[in-house]
């Protein structure tokens, strides 16, 4: 069942893939059962937001008992469709559009960057990783050819709409866009922004302006959400 279908708040669906990878280091070291506490103090989230966003996929665990890693686990890995493998194109292969190649979601085994494209003829026609790498000019008929729907955009800002465009137009439906640009797109098509200059700025704001008060950050379900 998707999140959509469930209704569960975006908020909780962007920490779902977070419990996922440390329940799957529990299961890895032989761990049977974990507590809402122990949870809490691995991934850096309030035990009472980790029973709110467990409590939307109904009975995951028992009072006094906590939750079973392998139920857990199980359950998470069908939610987040892990066991069928989704096809990502990278577009712009700059410094962080290489270091993505180069890292490729090697702890995500159910999320692959496939191919790249590039305008640099020095790049096009080889491969990084075991990523081969198109010209920009072929985006359209590539990814239709590799029934890709997911992008990773590390363009420079002022051509990425124009790109974007055209991945709409290869019937994209999900972009990552590390871009400063916002990007305009029907709505049939997601679009997450990753702007690191303004996340750090935000970071070097917040630290100046508003000391941390944990146990009011805890009581509002903010830490690290």
């Amino acid at each position: 069942m998707s999140q959509e279908q469930m209704k569960i708040p975006q908020a909780t669906a962007k920490r779902l893939p977070l419990y996922y990878r440390f329940l799957k280091n529990l299961h890895s070291s032989g761990k049977q059962r974990v507590s809402s506490a122990e949870l809490s103090e691995a991934v850096k989230v309030d035990s009472a937001t980790i029973r709110r966003d467990f409590s939307y996929f109904g009975a995951l665990g028992k009072k006094g008992y906590g939750y079973n890693v392998n139920y857990l686990l199980s359950f998470f890995r069908k939610t987040l469709d892990q066991d069928e493998l989704t096809k990502v194109a990278l577009i712009g292969v700059g410094n962080l559009g290489t270091a993505f190649l180069n890292y490729n979601f090697l702890k995500n085994n159910n999320t692959k960057i496939e191919l790249a494209f590039d305008v640099d003829e020095n790049k096009v026609g080889t491969k990084i990783g075991d990523v081969p790498i198109f010209h920009m000019e072929q985006i359209e008929e590539k990814l239709r050819e590799e029934n890709v729907n997911v992008a990773i955009l590390t363009v420079p800002a002022h051509v990425a709409q124009t790109i974007t465009d055209r991945l709409v137009n290869a019937d994209v439906k999900g972009i990552l866009n590390f871009t400063p640009a916002r990007l305009n797109v029907p709505p049939t098509i997601r679009v997450h922004h990753i702007d690191l200059a303004v996340e750090l700025q935000s970071l070097v704001y917040f630290l100046k302006h508003y000391p941390i008060n944990v146990e009011n950050e805890e009581e509002e379900g903010m830490v690290n959400p």
